[in-house]
């Protein structure tokens, strides 16, 4: 039986190569589903409000297109102020028992969206949406590098988000067809708020069998072999043990290091791109009857939207996989970054919606490509408390892009009378995320590190 040294872990451990393949698929099969499960629900419910919306809910309430997007993105208001305290919590407390805490929280909220009697009671629910769903997403990143290798990072990361276009290509589809469903049931409840019962109920559903499901650490895992978990918890302490005598970043360093910031940035450009394309890319499609004389219901404008995001899908795991294979990061981000820049504001100038469906499918893979590969950049220098911080404030930091995105696309879309504009900024954002992504490279040099922080 042969062994061979894992090259992922810097000091070697003698590892059997079909241990490590037995260990990895258990931990593959055991983990991701159920995390792509949570991740599927969350996502699906921060992001129902832009099927909603078309699908009566603006009319109901009497928004436009501004108090749609302020709506949209005010979730990130509560998100963003307990994001770092949630993520040290889950350090603290493990992951089991907080990610538990979270889905039913944000469950009950999401379901309750469905009794705001005006737009103002919907600002509040939204934003206490936010307030429950902090720390999950970086929860989630922090708790992935407890579990998987550095040369696995990437594809884990990816396998987890596969949600984020999942929840669009089922996900668009099933809220339209609740939506048309309730509308159908009954007579004096909207379809919309059907639709937000429905869809709220299976967090709550989630977090009570996280409780039972998850496991912490490795350490833990009586569902693998002694020598499995002995071997991964080993793998996993070795490569924190040297990220930690490389760059010495603890809770304090991570929030103010320069560098961290400007990885928020980067993820500000490729969230901006996502939550522009989530929140509007229905009422892009919906726009078509007056652009080029077509007409939609809104079961198909959910299953057209759905589209760009199984090509997506693809990306995703596809890139991620060879940003693994190659472990080079930094081109692997910007890349897409680029691509995606470029496309988007071109979609809306094109003469046709096949034409015009093409480049957003572009758009989608680009921004859906970067994703996973993005979140290797900071792992390759954060370990810790000073992880879970750094992580929580990158994703904090990008996600107040959740805010700006579907706000400014409205503002601009009311201002202009089209989806133009709002598209010129997106894109911008994103070749800007890919320029700073250029400029930082992947890791800073150990040899940077101040004499008084390396004690």
């Amino acid at each position: 039986m042969s062994s061979e040294v894992n090259p992922s872990v810097s000091g070697a451990i003698p590892v059997d190569s079909a241990l490590e393949k037995r260990t990895m698929r258990k931990v593959i099969v055991r983990l991701i589903p159920f995390i792509i499960a949570m991740y599927f629900i969350n996502y699906l419910d921060r992001t129902n409000l832009g099927i909603a919306g078309p699908g009566g809910m603006n009319e109901d309430l009497a928004m436009n297109a501004t108090q749609f997007g302020f709506a949209a993105g005010i979730f990130f208001f509560g998100y963003l102020i307990l994001e770092v305290p949630s993520n040290l919590a889950l350090h603290k407390f493990g992951a089991r028992i907080w990610l538990a805490r979270i889905l039913i929280s944000w469950g009950v909220v999401a379901a309750a969206m469905a009794f705001v009697p005006n737009h103002y009671w919907l600002y509040v629910l939204r934003f206490l949406l936010g307030v429950a769903e902090a720390g999950f997403f970086p929860g989630i990143i922090l708790y992935l590098t407890y579990w998987f290798p550095t040369s696995m990072r990437a594809r884990a990361t990816a396998l987890f988000m596969l949600a984020i276009p999942l929840s669009s290509v089922v996900g668009s589809p099933l809220s339209s067809w609740l939506i048309s469903s309730g509308n159908s049931i009954f007579d004096s409840f909207a379809g919309w708020r059907f639709m937000f019962i429905i869809e709220g109920v299976p967090a709550v559903l989630l977090g009570l069998v996280c409780i039972f499901y998850l496991t912490d650490r490795p350490r833990d895992a009586k569902w693998l072999a002694p020598e499995e978990r002995e071997w991964l918890q080993a793998t996993m302490d070795a490569e924190d043990k040297d990220k930690s005598e490389t760059f010495h970043y603890p809770v304090r360093r991570s929030l103010l290091q320069p560098r961290v910031w400007a990885l928020s940035f980067v993820y500000f450009g490729m969230v901006y791109g996502l939550y522009a394309m989530s929140f509007f890319l229905p009422t892009i499609i919906a726009g078509f009857q007056e652009t080029f004389g077509t007409e939609y219901s809104i079961v198909e404008i959910g299953v057209i939207t759905a589209i760009p995001y199984i090509f997506g899908a693809l990306a995703m795991y596809l890139w991620s996989r060879h940003g693994d294979r190659t472990n080079e990061r930094v081109w692997h981000v910007a890349i897409p970054l680029f691509v995606g820049g470029v496309a988007i504001p071109i979609a809306l100038y094109l003469s046709s919606p096949f034409t015009t469906m093409i480049a957003v499918t572009i758009t989608c893979m680009a921004i859906c490509a970067a994703l996973p590969t993005f979140w290797p950049l900071p792992q390759t220098f954060l370990a810790g408390a000073g992880a879970a911080a750094g992580l929580a404030l990158i994703n904090s930091l990008g996600n107040s892009a959740g805010f700006f995105a579907p706000y400014i696309t409205g503002w601009l879309a009311d201002l202009t009378g089209t989806q133009n504009a709002g598209m010129w900024v997106v894109g911008a954002a994103m070749v800007a995320a890919g320029i700073v992504t250029l400029i930082l490279k992947a890791a800073p040099a150990p040899d940077n590190l101040e004499p008084t922080l390396r004690k």
